[in-house]
């Protein structure tokens, strides 16, 4: 699976993710949970993250204060000198990282803090969580920024027309 090539497919297929995604809202939760386990475990099963990086290289997670604290304590920083040097508060409140790429990831795409990596890296892509019925819209952001997201819808429309 090539990143690149996933991304733009995603792309091109966001109109029908965007119908998928106003389908599976109608589904039982519990149904809806199943499905995308299955897709996940199909498409991590084909996929390296490590061949892409593109949620480390384009987007920030929030950081919360306990996350702060465990990276802080790790990188031998106050927590003040962490924020003030790598943090800002967004629109909404959180604390993101001031710049992409993450400051954390290496030239071969491996993350410097990934033992104490934030909660939000930790369970990202979130395609295997409980309750994914709460998260579809973020999923369908997440299709064009991960190229698992991507598979794993595209896999789940195969699914269902056949």
């Amino acid at each position: 699976m090539k990143p690149e090539r996933e991304l733009q497919k995603a792309r091109n297929e966001q109109k029908a993710n965007r119908k998928l995604v106003d389908e599976l809202k109608k589904q039982k939760p519990k149904k809806l949970d199943d499905l995308f386990y299955h897709a996940h475990d199909v498409i991590f099963g084909q996929i390296d993250c490590l061949e892409c990086a593109n949620c480390c290289k384009t987007t920030s997670p929030p950081f919360t204060t306990s996350d702060i604290n465990r990276i802080s304590k790790h990188l031998r920083l106050k927590p003040g000198n962490f924020i003030q040097n790598f943090l800002y508060v967004d629109n909404e409140g959180d604390y993101v990282l001031k710049t992409t790429p993450c400051p954390f990831l290496k030239n071969n795409n491996k993350c410097e803090i990934y033992e104490e990596r934030p909660s939000a890296c930790q369970g990202y892509p979130h395609t295997n969580r409980k309750r994914i019925h709460e998260i579809l819209n973020l999923t369908l952001t997440n299709s064009l920024i991960c190229p698992a997201v991507a598979g794993i819808l595209e896999l789940i429309r195969k699914d269902r027309k056949s």
